[in-house]
């Protein structure tokens, strides 16, 4: 057992429960560890909890920022992150994970990685809209309503999961948010570069 084994583990409770749900003796039980195992890692449940918050602020924000830099167009990459983040809202645990967190922003420990992590996906964002040709203050208001519209499809596929869309649905809405989030006013659904 690895201490990402446990931070893995941790956010699957973290998913199902809440911070509440990251208790060592039901996590060792998961994965058919001992108690002895964890303190091998850890020092304590706040140090696993921890462990987690890095791991998911790691893999659900900048492996994906990583991933989808690849792409060097940057209206492509745009697209390319809207629908790697949608559809992770009704095909993976980040999107549990992200919700529980919420959930929990008041704990000492998530709220300072729910604020940086925030802050990092809006800078990201607004570098993504500036690029696009958007002057400092727009590309910043529409970074807002492009994290916000993911932060709202992510609870609607959680609380409501038949009616967040998929596929070809989903592809097609994201091209939908997308000619919105550039639109100038003009019906021209690409900015100057």
């Amino acid at each position: 057992m690895t201490a990402d084994d446990w931070a893995a583990a941790a956010l699957r409770a973290l998913a199902e429960g809440g911070t509440r749900a990251v208790a060592v003796e039901p996590l060792a039980a998961r994965l058919g560890a001992t108690k002895g195992s964890f303190y091998w890692h850890f020092r304590s449940r706040d140090e696993l909890l921890a462990a987690a918050l890095d791991r998911w602020e790691r893999v659900e924000t900048e492996e994906v920022i990583r991933t989808v830099e690849a792409e060097p167009d940057p209206l492509a990459r745009l697209r390319a992150l809207l629908l790697l983040v949608l559809g992770a809202t009704t095909e993976r645990a980040g999107n549990a994970v992200e919700l529980g967190l919420q959930g929990d922003a008041g704990h000492p420990l998530v709220a300072p990685v729910l604020e940086r992590v925030s802050r990092r996906r809006l800078a990201y964002l607004t570098a993504l809209f500036t690029r696009l040709g958007f002057p400092a203050a727009e590309a910043e208001r529409r970074s807002l309503l492009a994290y916000t519209a993911y932060l709202g499809h992510a609870q609607l596929a959680h609380a409501t999961p038949a009616l967040a869309p998929r596929g070809e649905v989903l592809q097609a809405y994201a091209d939908e948010v997308i000619r919105t989030l550039v639109d100038r006013g003009g019906g021209d659904d690409r900015p100057a570069e």
